[in-house]
């Protein structure tokens, strides 16, 4: 079972001057989830190397099982600093992709070419694409035939009063449940902050970062 993992590399949270990234959990939760099931996992990045940690998914108040595991996991450490670069992985190989929240992926992943093609070409050999919290945003030009991939699709994602409960309604480039809409996803949502998860054939969304390990089982059932 491989299992590719894809994180964002955007460390710029809009023009605040603050700092942003992929969120600890939604990637902690799902490699171990995903690694005790004997999964072989490889993780990629636009720009390879470290991926940028938000620094808020990294106060004491956000820790959880997971992420206390992995500070304390050299292999996972050493694994997380050399991820592999986008543009030099394929499908091929691979029985299922994850990818990982926080507001990094709004700017890099959604827009990114390689990120593009690679799902694309996971939907259309219908392989599992899982993704979680703000990551969802990497459908925003995602498509399987002439139509969005996410089209007429049960799909959730980080709801737009959970952004605005964290005051960056105004600073992402988009809301990531007014795009799924706008490209005629079926969204559905479960409380703000309470694991919410839906798979939709092989297509597995996770609501926020409570959501994360809910997200990374159900990709589990699918293979």
């Amino acid at each position: 079972m491989n299992i590719l993992m894809i994180l964002t590399s955007h460390d710029k949270l809009g023009d605040t001057g603050e700092k942003t990234g992929f969120w600890l959990e939604e990637f902690a939760a799902p490699y171990y989830v995903l690694k005790d099931a004997g999964a072989t996992i490889t993780v990629a990045s636009p720009k390879g190397g470290q991926p940028p940690l938000d620094p808020k998914s990294d106060t004491d108040d956000a820790q959880t099982e997971a992420t206390k595991r992995f500070k304390s996991d050299d292999d996972a450490q050493a694994v997380l600093a050399s991820t592999k670069v986008l543009s030099e992985i394929t499908v091929d190989g691979f029985d299922a992709v994850f990818y990982p929240g926080g507001h990094g992926p709004l700017w890099d992943l959604a827009e990114d070419a390689d990120s593009i093609r690679l799902i694309e070409g996971f939907a259309e050999k219908d392989l599992p694409i899982g993704a979680v919290c703000h990551a969802p945003a990497i459908f925003k030009h995602t498509k399987l035939g002439d139509k969005p991939l996410v089209a007429g699709k049960k799909v959730t994602g980080f709801t737009n009063t959970e952004e605005d409960a964290v005051g960056l309604t105004d600073i992402v480039p988009f809301l990531v449940e007014d795009m799924l809409k706008a490209n005629g996803g079926v969204y559905l949502k479960g409380d703000d902050w309470a694991s919410f998860v839906t798979t939709d054939g092989k297509l597995v969304t996770g609501q926020n970062p409570a959501s994360s390990e809910e997200a990374a089982k159900k990709l589990l059932e699918l293979l």
